[in-house]
């Protein structure tokens, strides 16, 4: 099957498991149960924590 390969859309960096990310999405309309993995890869803008830190100081 296809292997999701998360990755920092800033730094381009690959994002592992328990690391803290950030994302940047639209809050669904619809109800209902989902692959949540998959839904945030598809629909948002995954930011690591280095990333994050460096826009915000």
């Amino acid at each position: 099957m296809f292997k999701i390969v998360p990755k920092c859309t800033k730094c381009d960096k690959e994002i592992k498991g328990n690391d803290v990310v950030f994302v940047k999405m639209c809050y669904p309309e619809r109800k209902g149960m989902t692959e949540i993995k998959a839904y945030i890869q598809n629909e948002g803008k995954l930011i690591c924590e280095d990333c994050y830190n460096n826009k915000t100081n």
